[in-house]
C-alpha cells in the first residue's frame, strides 16, 4: 500500500473527528485540480456559512492556511481553486460577521500579491478587484490598505521582460488601485485615501502609464487588431482610474490630488513638451466638479510663481496649460480672487521682460546661472498674454471693466515711476517693453467686449490714462492704444468692415450695423469727447505715423460715427475732418510729404463716409465732386494711391487751392439747410491743449517749465490782486454769453504760443525769463515763504518795514512744496 493510500486511510478514520466546517472545505478541492471547483459541495459550504455566520471567520482561516500552504508547495491549481471558493462566499455572505472573514481574505490576497510569480499577483488582483465592489453592510475600524496601495503601484511600474506579460502586471496594477479608491473613498472609517502618502504613489503610478500608452498610440495596427489592443491598452484604463479618482475628490481634497501632477511634470521634464501635460490637465479639468476649477487654477498659478526662475521653455508650459485649463474650466475658472490670477500673469510677463534685458535670472550675477534665449522668452510673453485674454474671456463684463483698471494701473509711465529707469529693469528699453506687455494684455482683455454703458466701460481712471499713452513717441504703443479703443467702442462687430481706408461709393454694401445713439452715450460724448477729436487730431501730427496707424485712426472715427454720434458729434467730426485737411494743408508740423498725402486721404475717406450716413444730397454731391476732382488732377491725395505698397507721390507738396479741396463754407451752407448748427459749423476746430496732453510725452524740460509757468502766471497773487471789481449786469452777462465762443479760441490760441515759445526758445532765455519773473521755484528761492510772525506781533522798523520775530520750527507753516 503506498503512502498516500495509508494517509488517506488516516484521515478517513479521522474525518468524523474534524469540525464541519473542516470538511466542508476540504470537499471542494477536488483530486485533480484541473477538475476545478467541485459546484455541489462548495453550495454545501455556501449553505452552512449562510446558515451558521458565526463560523465564517473560521472558514476564512482555513481557507487561507490551505491557501498559504498551497503556495508554498507551488500547487497553484488548487490556489486558484481556493480563491474562487473565497470569491463566492464573498459575493453570498453580507453578515455582521464578514469582517473577520474579509480580514483572512485580505490576507491570502496579500500573500499571492507577494509571490513572484505574475499569474498569482493578476489572481490576487481580480479577487481584490470584486471584493472592492461589494458594499458591506457593516464598517470596518481596524482595517488597512497601504501595503495594497504600495503594492498595486510597485505593479503599476512593472519592467518584466515579456512585454504581453508586462502589460498584464500594469493593468492589474491600476485595476488595483481604481478597487482601493471605490472601497476607500466614501468611507470616512478607513485612512484617507486622499493623504499625500497615498496621493504620491497612486497619481504618479497613473501618470506613468498614461504616459507610457502615447508612444503606442502613435503606431497603426489592422482594424481588428485595434479593437481588440484598446480593451487592453493600460493607456486607456489608467485614464478612466484617473478620471473617476478626480470625480470623487471633495473640495478639500483637490489640492493633494493635483499636487502629485506637478511634482510629476516636474521631475520628469513634460512641461516643455506641453502636449502631455495640456492633456493630463484637460482630464483633471473634465473630470473634477466645475465649482472646484479654480483651485486648480490657483495651484497651477502657485506653481508658475515656484518656477519663476525656471527656464523659458518650462514656464511657457505651465501658461499654456493654464491657457487650456482657462477655457475648460469657463466662468468658474477664476474663482474669487480675480484679480489676484491677473496680479500673477501680469508679474510673470514683468520678470520675462527683466530676464530678457538682463540676460540672467540671478540680479547678483552669480557664476553658473543659465544662459537665457531671448526667442524662449518672447514666446513665454506672447503665452501669457494669450492667457489672460483667456482668462478675461470667462468674466462677466464688470469684472472685465476691474481688470482693465487694474492692468492700466500697471503700466509705467515715464517720470512717474522713477525705479523703471534703474540699470536692473534695462532703464528706458525695459520701460517702453513693459508697456508693449501690458498694452497687448489690454488688446487681449478687451477684445470681444460688450457693453451697454460707456461711461461705466471707458471711465475717467481709464480713458484718461489710455490717451495719454497715445500721445507716446513710440509708434507701436501708440497703435496699440488705438487698437483698445476699438474694441471698446466697436458693439456691433463694425471694425472688420473698415480694415482699409477707401474710398466707398455706396457704403450699404458694407452692410453697416447703426443703433440709435442712447443716452448713455449722449452723456459719454458731452464728457468726453474733446478728449477723443483731440488725441485723433494730435494722433495725426505724428511723424512717426505709418499706414496702420491712420487706418486704424479713420476706423475710430467710423465707429464713433456709428456707435455713439448724435447731431452734434456729427457735426464736430466733419469739423475734426476739415481741421486734418487744413493740417495736412498748412504743415506747421513739418510733415513729411507722405504723411501729409495720408492726412489729406483720411480726411477724404471719413468725409465720403459721413456724407452719407447723414443722408444729406447736397453734401454728398459737394464731397463727391471734390473727390473726382482728386482723382483727375492730385489722386496721390485719396487713400487708393497713398495706402499702398509703392504709393507714387510728388517729391514736394505744394499749398493746394481750388475744387480739390474741401471748403468749409459750402458745407456750412449745405447742412444748414438740414438743420444742423451752422454757427458751430462755421467755427474752425482747434484742439484744447490741456496739461496731460504736454507731459504725456516728456520730450523736454523746456516742456514741463513752460507748463509750469504758465499755470503759476495765471495763477499769481499779483495778478489777481491788479484785477479789478467788475460790477455784473444784465450786459454783462448776455455780452459773455455772445463772446464766449471766442474767448475761447482767443485763450486757446494764447496757450498755444506760450507753449511754443518754451518749446522754442533757448534755455538761457527761459531761465532769464523765470528768474525775472520769480514764479518758478526751481530756478529762485525767493519764491519760498518767510517764516510767519509770532503770535505776539511784529517789531516795525524804517521806511514802513516789518521785522518778524523768531519763530519755534515746530509753529511754522510749510507749503506743501516744501512738505514730505
Amino acid at each position: 500500500m503506498s503512502k498516500f493510500d495509508s494517509s488517506l486511510r488516516v484521515c478517513g478514520c479521522c474525518g468524523a473527528l474534524r469540525p464541519r466546517y473542516k470538511r466542508l472545505v476540504d470537499n471542494i478541492f477536488p483530486e485533480d485540480p484541473e477538475d476545478g471547483l467541485v459546484k455541489a459541495n462548495m453550495e454545501k459550504l455556501t449553505f452552512y456559512a449562510l446558515s451558521a455566520p458565526e463560523k465564517l471567520d473560521r472558514i476564512g482561516a482555513y481557507l487561507s492556511e490551505r491557501l498559504s500552504r498551497d503556495v508554498a508547495r507551488h500547487r497553484y491549481g488548487y490556489v486558484c481553486i481556493a480563491m474562487e471558493a473565497l470569491d463566492q462566499l464573498l459575493m453570498a455572505c453580507h453578515c455582521q460577521s464578514i469582517n473577520l472573514f474579509v480580514e483572512s481574505f485580505l490576507k491570502m490576497v496579500r500573500k499571492l500579491l507577494e509571490a513572484d510569480k505574475p499569474n498569482l499577483q493578476i489572481l490576487g488582483t481580480n479577487s481584490f478587484v470584486k471584493f472592492a465592489n461589494i458594499e458591506e453592510d457593516t464598517a470596518s475600524y481596524h482595517r488597512s490598505y497601504d501595503f495594497f496601495v504600495s503594492r498595486f503601484s510597485e505593479m503599476c511600474h512593472s519592467s518584466y521582460e515579456d512585454p504581453d506579460i508586462r502589460t498584464k502586471i500594469r493593468m492589474a496594477g491600476i485595476n488595483g488601485l481604481q478597487g482601493v479608491v471605490r472601497k476607500t473613498v466614501n468611507d470616512d472609517l478607513q485612512s484617507n485615501i486622499w493623504d499625500p502618502q497615498h496621493m504620491d504613489k497612486i497619481v504618479p503610478s497613473l501618470l506613468f502609464n498614461l504616459q507610457s500608452g502615447e508612444g503606442t498610440e502613435s503606431r497603426s495596427p489592422s482594424p481588428l487588431q485595434a479593437s481588440e489592443k484598446e480593451k487592453e491598452s493600460p493607456a486607456e484604463l489608467t485614464e478612466r482610474c484617473f478620471r473617476e479618482l478626480l470625480g470623487r475628490a471633495a473640495y478639500g481634497n483637490i489640492k493633494n490630488a493635483v499636487t502629485p501632477v506637478l511634482m510629476h511634470l516636474d521631475n520628469h521634464s513634460l512641461w516643455e513638451g506641453k502636449t502631455f501635460a495640456v492633456r493630463c490637465f484637460k482630464i483633471i479639468m473634465y473630470s473634477i466638479q466645475s465649482q472646484h476649477s479654480h483651485l486648480v487654477i490657483q495651484q497651477l498659478l502657485g506653481h508658475l510663481d515656484a518656477n519663476s526662475k525656471n527656464s523659458a521653455t518650462v514656464r511657457a508650459g505651465i501658461v499654456e496649460v493654464l491657457l487650456e485649463a482657462a477655457a475648460i474650466a469657463s466662468s468658474g475658472s477664476v474663482g474669487p480672487t480675480v484679480l489676484e490670477v491677473f496680479n500673477t500673469l501680469l508679474r510673470q510677463l514683468r520678470l520675462s521682460v527683466d530676464y530678457e534685458l538682463t540676460g540672467s535670472y540671478d540680479a547678483s550675477g552669480n557664476i553658473g546661472i543659465k544662459i537665457i534665449k531671448t526667442h524662449e522668452e518672447r514666446q513665454l510673453q506672447e503665452a501669457v498674454i494669450r492667457t489672460i485674454g483667456s482668462f478675461a474671456n470667462t468674466l462677466p463684463t464688470y469684472q472685465r471693466s476691474e481688470v482693465m483698471l487694474f492692468i492700466m494701473g500697471k503700466i509705467p509711465v515715464p517720470g512717474v515711476h522713477p525705479a523703471l529707469t534703474n540699470a536692473g529693469s534695462g532703464g528706458c528699453e525695459g520701460t517702453r517693453m513693459i508697456q508693449i506687455m501690458l498694452l497687448k494684455s489690454l488688446v487681449q482683455v478687451t477684445t470681444g467686449f460688450q457693453t451697454t454703458n460707456m461711461l461705466t466701460a471707458l471711465p475717467n481712471s481709464f480713458l484718461e490714462p489710455l490717451l495719454s499713452f497715445s500721445l507716446m513717441e513710440d509708434p507701436e504703443v501708440r497703435l496699440l492704444v488705438l487698437t483698445i479703443l476699438l474694441s471698446v467702442i466697436d458693439r456691433h462687430d463694425n471694425t472688420p468692415k473698415f480694415s482699409s481706408i477707401s474710398i466707398i461709393s455706396d457704403i450699404s454694401v458694407l452692410k453697416l450695423k447703426v443703433d440709435k445713439c442712447s443716452r448713455q452715450d449722449n452723456l459719454f460724448m458731452k464728457k468726453h469727447a474733446q478728449q477723443l477729436y483731440r488725441h485723433i487730431y494730435l494722433a495725426c501730427k505724428e511723424q512717426s505715423s505709418g499706414p496702420q496707424h491712420f487706418e486704424t485712426l479713420y476706423t475710430l472715427l467710423a465707429l464713433i460715427s456709428m456707435e455713439l454720434a448724435n447731431e452734434e458729434v456729427v457735426v464736430d467730426l466733419i469739423r475734426l475732418a476739415l481741421a486734418l485737411q487744413e493740417l495736412a494743408q498748412t504743415n506747421e508740423e513739418s510733415l513729411s510729404v507722405y504723411n501729409r498725402c495720408a492726412v489729406h486721404a483720411l480726411s477724404a475717406a471719413y468725409l465720403n463716409l459721413i456724407c452719407q450716413l447723414t443722408t444729406v444730397p447736397t453734401f454728398c454731391q459737394h464731397i463727391h465732386e471734390v473727390i473726382e476732382m482728386r482723382q483727375k488732377e492730385v489722386p496721390f491725395l485719396l487713400p487708393e494711391d497713398v495706402f499702398i505698397e509703392n504709393p507714387k507721390l510728388p517729391a514736394s507738396l505744394e499749398k493746394l487751392e481750388g475744387d480739390v479741396l474741401f471748403q468749409q463754407s459750402k458745407i456750412t451752407e449745405v447742412l444748414g439747410g438740414s438743420g444742423y448748427n451752422t454757427d458751430r459749423l462755421a467755427t474752425p476746430y482747434i484742439p484744447q491743449f490741456t496739461d496731460e496732453d504736454r507731459l504725456s510725452k516728456r520730450k523736454s524740460i523746456g516742456e514741463t517749465i513752460s507748463l509750469q509757468v504758465e499755470v503759476e502766471s495765471r495763477n499769481s497773487p499779483e495778478k489777481e490782486e491788479r484785477t479789478p471789481a467788475e460790477e455784473i449786469t444784465f450786459e454783462t452777462l448776455k455780452n459773455a454769453i455772445v463772446d464766449s465762443v471766442g474767448m475761447e479760441e482767443q485763450e486757446r490760441e494764447r496757450r498755444r504760443q506760450v507753449v511754443e515759445k518754451f518749446q522754442k526758445a533757448p534755455f538761457e532765455e527761459i531761465a532769464a525769463h523765470c528768474g525775472a519773473r520769480n514764479t518758478f521755484p526751481m530756478f529762485s528761492l525767493s519764491a519760498l515763504p518767510r517764516p510767519p510772525p509770532s503770535p505776539s506781533g511784529t517789531i516795525s522798523s524804517g521806511y514802513g518795514q516789518t521785522q518778524s520775530r523768531s519763530v519755534p520750527v515746530y509753529e511754522m507753516k510749510f507749503p506743501d512744496l516744501c512738505v514730505y
